[in-house]
């Protein structure tokens, strides 16, 4: 009986370690080394000057991954559930539109529409007030981009927008955190040629984009690279690209510019030891991988609240964090009028305070 039982269990840890060495995954894993984790040290010191914030209860929705006010002075934002969303002035929720997708980035152009950045339906424009909506651009080069994620439009309303990944959709985000690969990429659409046009590839989760004073540059983060890159698009850097921010201490989401003097850039999470330690090495990431698939994924997102502003010249002009868990996953702050409003990819509410 007791060999019957040895042989079983021995069995059991042979399948399991089969499954965990050799079971496909579908990942393609590369290495890469980061910049060094500065932690909570120097510009980045631990503090809760985030914790001040006033959140705004979504009556039941939740994640507000970007938050926007419009013409008529409402915040708006998209939700996890697919709609976009208003506030009005008596702190009730409006529902605007249901993208039947995931919005993400958000900003109203010059005729008064709701430009989304929606990770399963492509870049659409929504009517605020009659609910229309138009898909704009969803493929490029008749391949569909898989996860648009935010965006920006210039004064000559060319709109500037990340397709995160052309790997995985946003349901598989987790799987393109643990491959590694550079594949995000920058875009650009052209609404009065209706245009896609390519500008940078081979970024590490191509997420928030920002245009800088006067057009001259766009910046796009890269959420696994730590970093923010920059593509000039004015005067003799014209067409070249440079690093604007790097080795940052947590995963960069959304990023926007006050239009004066400020960028501020959105940490979804902390960097760890843990997860550095992982980059060099692609056995171990498929092997967590493997794991994840037999107990269930695991939540990466810590409950620590952060972003940061820099000034012009990328240095780090203030920090804001909570690390008591109130306010946590932070996926875009945007400065208007005076007030920062944060976003959220998970929450039920969007917050509110004033600006540094």
């Amino acid at each position: 009986m007791l060999r019957t039982v040895l042989l079983g269990v021995v069995g059991l840890v042979a399948v399991a370690a089969a499954y965990l060495l050799l079971w496909p995954t579908g990942l393609e894993p590369v290495a890469w080394t980061p910049k060094p984790n500065p932690g909570t040290s120097g510009v980045y010191a631990a503090n809760e000057r985030l914790t001040a914030a006033t959140l705004h209860d979504l009556s039941g929705g939740h994640g507000p991954e970007d938050v926007t006010v419009g013409p008529d002075g409402l915040i708006y934002t998209g939700l996890h559930d697919g709609w976009v969303v208003r506030l009005l002035e008596d702190g009730t929720v409006d529902r605007v539109a249901d993208t039947g997708g995931r919005p993400l980035g958000m900003q109203f152009d010059a005729n008064g529409l709701l430009i989304v950045a929606d990770a399963k339906k492509g870049l659409i424009s929504i009517d605020p007030y009659t609910s229309e909506m138009t898909v704009l651009a969803a493929t490029h080069d008749g391949e569909p981009m898989l996860f648009v994620d935010d965006l920006d439009i210039a004064a000559d309303g060319t709109i500037w927008f990340s397709d995160a990944s052309t790997r995985f959709p946003i349901e598989q985000n987790q799987m393109d955190f643990w491959e590694g690969q550079p594949t995000g990429r920058l875009m650009s659409y052209n609404p009065y040629t209706e245009l896609v046009t390519l500008h940078l590839d081979g970024l590490r989760f191509a997420n928030g984009v920002a245009l800088g004073p006067g057009d001259a540059y766009v910046l796009v983060n890269e959420t696994m690279g730590h970093r923010v890159t920059r593509l000039w698009l004015t005067g003799d850097k014209a067409g070249t690209s440079d690093t604007f921010i790097d080795g940052l201490p947590g995963y960069p989401d959304n990023i926007s510019f006050n239009g004066r003097d400020r960028f501020w850039i959105a940490l979804v999470t902390a960097r760890n030891d843990f997860t550095d330690g992982l980059w060099e090495n692609t056995f171990q990431r498929t092997v967590l991988v493997r794991l994840q698939n037999l107990i269930g994924a695991q939540d990466l997102i810590e409950p620590y609240g952060w972003t940061i502003g820099t000034d012009l010249q990328g240095q780090v002009t203030d920090n804001l964090q909570d690390p008591t868990g109130k306010i946590y996953a932070v996926t875009s702050t945007n400065e208007i009028d005076g007030t920062l409003y944060v976003g959220s990819l998970v929450m039920p509410a969007l917050m509110t305070l004033p600006a540094p």
